[in-house]
């Protein structure tokens, strides 16, 4: 979601229909969907064709399938019946009891209680509503029937499992939410039972009221609920809002003017909804809940409508005097604007607890060095300030700015130690990174590298041609951190004199030179890195790295990339195909180290780069034998993952026999692979 690039499509063949949500199986990390009704289909992430992906077809129609963290999936059919996933692919055709009468499932979840999975669902019958508690692994279940309410049904229901007891929350459409607990423990031969609810809450506000269509828990004392706010005399707008059930109260609130489908998903303090065309994705944290924080009265609590993130390339001077004022009133605000020139010829008897931070700055943009960097010292060790994070944003743009106007200025240590012990953004101080580039500041580059999390991709490309055309004399003698290239790089990494034999994963140097049809001269072959030695020094390495840890878009970066010059291109890519050759040294693909780059990140830039440069490297005799080196690395390493897809399935089954199979006695068996 982050990069809005899909990572995978399938699809089922013309006439086939998908009839439950995808679910993935956390244990295999595979894929499981189920197409009309009966056909499951189990695939992994790197199939291509769902139509060739395992395949069973089932004897009862799937209403939803269950992935638990711990417990595997669990597949509830229409009828009623639970079976996990392991036990249903032992025989996909086995009978699968029918245990609702002519009952609609509305709703279902899944928990895990003492290590067993438990499932509970939600029915409706002529307008009654049932629900049912089953555990499939002790053979379990248990039905109770929902307090009917009058002129009332419900809409929506969420649950969730503490102390061996479900909580149901039933969203109605009177408006309200209540609230049914339904006990794990309960003796086997019970006739159905009556469930009695309570309310919990009631979705009004003053004149207003909110018609919900979804619900969901976010913890023990708040509910989110997405619906429709109507007051009197006003249009009904759809909302997504936040409720304190403890103190009954509206906590916060968001409009959404493009409509919903009424559907909300929540997952990791995030909540997903459609608004409009578009798949929207809100994040939330849910303070603990008090009563001052239920009426807003809580003292660290941030001014409604403040910010903590300013976009300082949309203010001028005199808004920053606005932005950070956000606690004063219009009259001291226009009081200390008015007066603010006049003060300025005493900088240095300012006292920065008497101005706000956008004064302060204002005052000592014509200040002398030494002052600037002790008043701004001053500002940041006071931490009482509610916009702290935007205030140091501020802090860092005063001094790029100064260093615009003075190009002999350049405050690095005052930078770094911002940079090493505060949370910055990249569009806090958006000029940081290019004066550190301008400077050569390597260091402060990397650091920013590490700890940003919004760097735009034109900046990631500008580190990247930079790191690629600075000389080696320039690296040695710059302070770089090495910890993400020592463990692994080779020390002498001109010495072309030490050889080892090594095999990488199926790959050896004495491959079959038939492997691939392209004729490359000897000399060319020799002449470039062959995987054993890395190609570029330490400093260099340590420096792409971090570039290689850069979140990006595909879309936003390749136009950029595609400016990079061949030379550095090629230099770019024997260090990327080096590092894949390293990796796959080892058995589990990860190279050792603080932040070494990953298998995907190397895979993913080495396919960008030759997105970007193909044509160029086909062409240059120099890049050839690059390619045809790497092309044959990956076939090998295809090939050698292919045969050990097929020991895994042999594995697998052998695996599964053994856990039949439960031998009581010393025996040997013998087992033939075929």
């Amino acid at each position: 979601i982050s990069d809005q690039k899909p990572l995978g499509c399938w699809s089922v063949k013309h006439g086939q229909v998908l009839t439950c949500p995808v679910v993935c199986n956390f244990e295999t990390h595979e894929y499981i969907a189920v197409h009309d009704d009966k056909v499951l289909r189990i695939w992994k992430n790197e199939d291509i064709n769902l139509d060739k992906a395992f395949k069973a077809t089932l004897s009862a129609d799937v209403h939803r399938i269950h992935s638990l963290p711990q417990g595997g999936p669990l597949v509830l059919f229409k009828g009623g019946g639970v079976r996990t996933l392991d036990v249903l692919l032992e025989a996909p055709q086995q009978e699968i009891e029918n245990v609702l009468s002519d009952e609609a499932i509305r709703w279902s979840g899944a928990f895990m209680e003492s290590q067993q999975p438990v499932v509970v669902f939600a029915t409706e019958k002529d307008g009654d509503f049932f629900v049912y508690v089953q555990k499939p692994k002790l053979d379990s279940l248990h039905k109770y029937r929902l307090e009917p309410q009058e002129s009332s049904e419900p809409l929506s229901f969420t649950a969730y499992l503490k102390n061996q007891t479900v909580t149901l929350l039933c969203l109605y459409s009177n408006d309200s939410v209540y609230q049914v607990l339904i006990p794990l423990q309960q003796d086997a031969e019970e006739e159905e039972q009556i469930l009695p609810k309570s309310l919990l809450l009631n979705l009004s506000v003053s004149e207003s009221v909110l018609k919900g269509t979804s619900l969901v828990v976010l913890d023990k004392d708040h509910v989110a609920v997405l619906g429709s706010l109507a007051a009197p005399d006003k249009e009904p707008r759809e909302c997504l809002t936040i409720w304190n059930t403890k103190f009954q109260t509206l906590q916060t609130s968001k409009e959404l003017p493009l409509g919903t489908s009424g559907q909300l998903w929540c997952y990791e303090e995030k909540f997903f909804l459609t608004h409009g065309k578009v798949l929207t994705v809100i994040m939330y944290k849910c303070e603990t809940s008090s009563l001052a924080a239920a009426v807003g009265k809580l003292k660290d609590s941030q001014a409604p409508g403040v910010s903590s993130f300013v976009n300082w390339d949309t203010l001028e001077a005199d808004e920053l005097v606005v932005s950070f004022q956000s606690q004063e009133s219009v009259a001291l605000k226009a009081e200390s604007r008015m007066n603010l020139r006049s003060r300025r010829s005493s900088i240095a008897k300012v006292q920065p607890e008497n101005f706000s931070v956008g004064q302060l700055l204002l005052s000592l943009k014509d200040a002398p060095t030494n002052v600037l960097e002790k008043e701004l010292k001053q500002l940041m060790s006071k931490a009482q300030t509610p916009d702290l994070q935007a205030a140091i944003g501020s802090v860092v743009t005063a001094l790029t700015n100064r260093c615009k106007t003075n190009p002999r200025y350049y405050p690095q240590s005052f930078l770094l130690q911002i940079v090493e012990t505060r949370d910055l953004s990249y569009s806090l101080c958006p000029d940081l990174m290019a004066i550190a580039l301008e400077k050569k500041d390597f260091y402060l580059v990397q650091i920013c590298l590490q700890r940003f999390p919004d760097i735009p991709e034109e900046m990631t490309y500008a580190c990247l041609k930079a790191f690629l055309s600075i000389s080696d004399a320039c690296l040695r003698a710059t302070d770089v951190d090495l910890d993400s290239v020592i463990c692994y790089i080779d020390v002498e990494f001109n010495n072309k004199e030490v050889k080892t034999e090594i095999v990488e994963n199926g790959f050896s140097a004495e491959l079959d030179e038939d492997m691939c049809d392209t004729k490359i001269p000897r000399e060319t072959l020799d002449s470039r890195s062959d995987g054993e030695s890395c190609p570029i020094s330490p400093q260099r390495a340590a420096l792409l790295n971090d570039v290689l840890h850069s979140a990006y878009t595909e879309t936003f970066l390749l136009p950029h990339l595609k400016n990079l010059p061949a030379q550095q291109a090629i230099l770019f890519l024997r260090y990327l195909y080096y590092l894949y050759v390293k990796c796959s040294e080892k058995v589990n693909t990860t190279l050792p180290g603080v932040r070494s780059p990953t298998i995907n990140q190397i895979m993913d830039w080495m396919c960008l780069l030759l997105d970007a440069h193909f044509t160029v490297m086909v062409i240059l005799p120099e890049a050839r034998g690059l390619l045809s080196k790497l092309h044959k690395f990956v076939r090998a390493q295809v090939r050698f993952y292919s045969e050990l897809n097929k020991i895994e399935g042999s594995l697998r089954e052998l695996q599964r026999l053994n856990h039949l199979r439960d031998s009581q006695t010393y025996s040997i068996e013998v087992l033939e692979i075929i």
